[in-house]
């Protein structure tokens, strides 16, 4: 079987709301498709004509109903728009059964919406309980491609889009608030060895802080991104555990050997067999973020999300959800308390200050969003 693309595209109000974690969270669980691409962009009125013509095409009820809301929306602008691209074999059947099909105008009781798909659990369909053909109220959450064809039309529309908004500060609509601040989250490797709910009941639980999503991307460290971004934390490494392990060794060797050290000794063995051991355990977390060691690359990638936060105290606010950096010390309820196992693999990452978050941002380039490229390169082969 081929391997393909398609898309699923989080409406600027479901993203509002906060609902673009438990989204995720169904979309990854409930398919075996991977997601290759993540994107904020903000889709103006020329953009909303020619989607909404696109989606017309298929003189479909359910379609023009998508092209009405999508003309009246999106027009507006104002709001970001999550577009999520999955790739893997028969990724629109996949995706459509995941999101469900609109809620036809006579399943109007209650007991008859069962929030199996998406948008059942998401979406509003209301209509007028005296005429069943008039709609009162319609938010479709998400929209996703139902065929291959109408698949790649719509990657072909949205390509100049991604590329026109892949600088995730300009998505900031109040950029001379002073009182707002930016942080950055990884959503870390240990998220994404199989498909599950992971990765967006993470993103559900930060929504709770009522911030806003900037940006969004998938994104690979490489090894020198990785050596770059946890630098500051190989010194601290050094400074806590070469003497802790220094010391450790000293006891150990007077155990077994019943030979008295000296301090001096145990001075050289902080500054060798310590300070050995601090660096073997920063090129661990190289490894965990990168998938290569130091002297010992790899082809393999591994995967991350990156996620631009924005509102009044983000900081404070995403590390009070995300919890201490040990596990086993965080608060219940905290994002590693629930999803991390150790000091190393705990989940998720948070920017701690503002000079982090300006430091972290550029090693990242959150600013540079592959997703168009992914696209680009798919059309000329399909």
């Amino acid at each position: 079987m081929s391997t393909n693309l398609s898309y699923v595209l989080i409406t600027p109000y479901s993203t509002a709301k906060g609902r673009a974690g438990g989204i995720i969270a169904r979309l990854l669980s409930r398919t075996d498709l991977e997601l290759a691409g993540a994107q904020m962009v903000s889709l103006d009125g020329d953009f909303a004509s020619s989607y909404a013509d696109l989606l017309r095409r298929t003189a479909d009820g359910e379609k023009s109903l998508l092209a009405d809301y999508v003309e009246q929306n999106f027009a507006r602008g104002g709001g970001l728009a999550m577009f999520l691209l999955f790739r893997g074999e028969n990724p629109c059947e996949k995706l459509l059964e995941v999101c469900g099909r609109l809620n036809p105008a006579h399943r109007t009781r209650i007991d008859e919406i069962l929030g199996r798909s998406i948008r059942d659990a998401y979406a509003d369909f209301i209509v007028d309980p005296s005429d069943s053909q008039k709609i009162v109220y319609f938010e479709p959450a998400v929209i996703t491609a139902r065929t291959s064809g109408e698949a790649s039309g719509a990657l072909k529309l949205f390509l100049p889009y991604l590329r026109k908004f892949q600088d995730a500060e300009k998505n900031s609509a109040s950029v001379k608030e002073k009182k707002l601040q930016r942080t950055l989250i990884i959503i870390k490797p240990d998220n994404w060895n199989f498909s599950s709910t992971r990765p967006g009941a993470i993103l559900d639980m930060f929504s709770a802080s009522g911030l806003r999503i900037i940006g969004v991307k998938i994104h690979n460290f490489s090894l020198e991104e990785a050596l770059l971004f946890y630098g500051p934390v190989e010194q601290a490494l050094k400074s806590k555990l070469a003497p802790m392990f220094g010391k450790k060794a000293r006891e150990v060797l007077e155990r077994e050997f019943g030979l008295p050290l000296t301090d001096e000794t145990e001075k050289a063995l902080c500054e060798s067999f310590g300070a050995q051991y601090a660096r073997d355990q920063f090129e661990r977390i190289v490894e965990f973020m990168s998938g290569s060691r130091p002297g010992n690359p790899s082809s393999k990638p591994v995967k991350t999300m990156i996620v631009v936060y924005e509102g009044e105290d983000a900081v404070a606010k995403i590390r009070n959800i995300l919890g201490p950096t040990d596990p086993s010390k965080a608060p219940g309820g905290t994002i590693r308390r629930e999803f991390g196992s150790s000091v190393m693999v705990n989940a998720a990452h948070a920017s701690d200050g503002d000079e982090s978050y300006e430091r972290e941002k550029n090693i990242v380039k959150i600013n540079k969003n592959g997703a168009a490229d992914l696209i680009e390169d798919y059309l000329k082969t399909s």
